[in-house]
């Protein structure tokens, strides 16, 4: 478990200096787990993004397959890159995991399909909303089959899996006629309820942290540059993906002129590993490889002069955008960080000590020359 560290008077008047973006980020946070965006049907979010940048004063644009890119200078748009700019790319995604409606069954009841790597434990009990190609949305819960403990010797030792557990619409159907009359088919995409709220002694439990905490800090960064309060040193780019869940998010549209990319993804918390809630990790290596030796290590000297609380780890079942750019054959130094996160693909958790660590590395990373 981290503790938190004596920091010289000179890193406690910065801390202090974040500790604002910290609080700020977190609220927004909350705000961006809360809109719908299973990977696949992300629209809501790619606008939440578009529209507050564009009222920051930049210039974002979308890729066709609908990622958002900004160019953090008001000057600068997707026409300006220069293949020599040496810009450091900062990427976060806001697809999250979700399901899909796979089959509508005889009794009106919906089989599905996950969207994203997570078991079935994790949406069991969940509440969901089942969005129609009509625009309607339906509310609904995801269940055992047979799920009364009172009805049933099974409900502790059968496995949940797509022929075992069900998602039960709030409606009064009782047939696939009756589904299908309300405009709900195979292929409508299923958000789970995000529950955010912050907690407890500077906690902030969701689902979809993974990654809309990291999306939230970079978009107060941006505000931050807005503001005048905080000078790149080079261009900087954010990238906002919405496939990375199913490994194609970083995989192209990306302008010229990109040296560093850096993705602001999540910390993985388990039994081997040093990251918790209260920490901002880097990952060395996750399941594509090592990442760059010389980008990591900067970031690890900066966590250390700046006297953050960090860690070094290796994700052995992870990806991020920054691998699946790497295997797309772009020609960069990447690297990957995120601050802790607990019961990563199921009801997550933050803390802002970790969120503070975080964002001033990012800070660091945007205004050091080099």
């Amino acid at each position: 478990m981290s503790r938190e560290i004596k920091r010289s008077p000179e890193n406690t008047e910065f801390h202090n200096q974040i500790s604002d973006l910290t609080t700020r980020s977190m609220n927004l946070m909350l705000e961006l787990c809360e809109i719908p965006s299973p990977t696949g049907y992300t629209a809501k979010a790619e606008k939440f993004v578009l529209d507050y940048l564009e009222k920051l004063g930049f210039k974002p644009w979308q890729s066709v397959k609908g990622g958002v890119w900004c160019c953090l200078d008001p000057k600068h748009d997707a026409t300006t890159a220069e293949a020599d700019d040496a810009a450091l790319l900062l990427a976060a995604h806001i697809d999250t995991l979700g399901l899909m409606v796979r089959h509508i069954k005889a009794d009106g009841r919906l089989r599905l399909t996950t969207l994203g790597s997570f078991p079935y434990n994790y949406v069991e009990q969940e509440n969901v909303l089942v969005f129609t190609r009509e625009g309607t949305s339906y509310e609904g819960s995801v269940h055992l089959i047979n799920p009364a403990v009172h009805a049933s010797r099974e409900v502790n030792d059968k496995k949940r899996d797509d022929a075992s557990v069900e998602l039960v619409l709030d409606e009064q159907v009782f047939s696939r006629e009756d589904v299908a009359a309300l405009g709900i088919s195979a292929g409508d995409f299923v958000a789970l309820e995000a529950r955010a709220r912050l907690a407890g002694d500077g906690y902030l439990k969701s689902r979809h942290l993974d990654d809309k905490a990291s999306a939230a800090m970079l978009l107060v960064l941006a505000e931050e540059i807005a503001a005048g309060r905080l000078q790149p040193s080079r261009k900087v780019y954010l990238y906002f993906s919405n496939y990375e869940e199913v490994g194609h998010g970083a995989a192209s549209g990306h302008p010229l002129g990109i040296k560093d990319m850096l993705a602001v993804d999540m910390g993985v918390v388990g039994t081997d590993l040093d990251t918790d809630e209260h920490v901002l990790s880097i990952c060395a290596k996750d399941s594509s490889g090592p990442y760059n030796f010389e980008f990591t290590t900067e970031l690890v000297n900066i966590a250390k002069a700046k006297e953050l609380e960090h860690c070094v780890d290796i994700y052995p079942f992870y990806g991020s955008d920054a691998s699946c750019a790497m295997a797309a054959g772009y020609d960069y130094r990447f690297a990957l960080v995120g601050t802790g996160v607990a019961n990563s693909h199921g009801y997550e958790r933050i803390h802002r000590r970790g969120v503070t660590a975080t964002i001033a590395l990012l800070h660091c990373l945007i205004a050091e020359a080099k």
